[in-house]
């Protein structure tokens, strides 16, 4: 498992990152903008030296989530439960299965957006 903790101050952020910001594919899938917050911690998971699915972290809440391989991000979610404290979070849709195989409780919210929490906050 390659999981990479980074922020945007982090040595070749931008290289790895720049990339998925603005990127209509990651918009398209996502229904979401994802942007480079100062205060925002970044889980990617790397192949063969290549962003390929990340989860961001603001003020205990997932901001961002992403996975151009989907197989990638329940170990990724795994990983930020293991070392963050997260409060329910408003996230993208389109990775439902994998919140809940992670151990989420998904709660529908809007059209592209669902609200994950872990289970004591349920």
């Amino acid at each position: 498992m390659n999981i990479v903790k980074l922020n945007n101050k982090s040595k070749d952020f931008y290289a790895h990152m720049g990339k998925l910001f603005g990127s209509r594919l990651v918009e398209e899938a996502t229904h979401d903008r994802i942007y480079d917050d100062p205060d925002k911690k970044w889980y990617v998971y790397f192949e063969q030296d290549r962003a390929c699915a990340f989860v961001s972290v603001k003020n205990y809440k997932i901001k961002n989530v992403y996975a151009h391989k989907k197989r990638y991000l329940v170990p990724l979610l795994e990983e930020v439960v293991k070392n963050e404290v997260i409060v329910p979070s408003i996230v993208t849709k389109a990775f439902v299965a994998q919140y809940e195989e992670a151990g989420f409780v998904v709660k529908e919210r809007s059209v592209n957006f669902v609200e994950i929490r872990g289970h004591e906050y349920v």
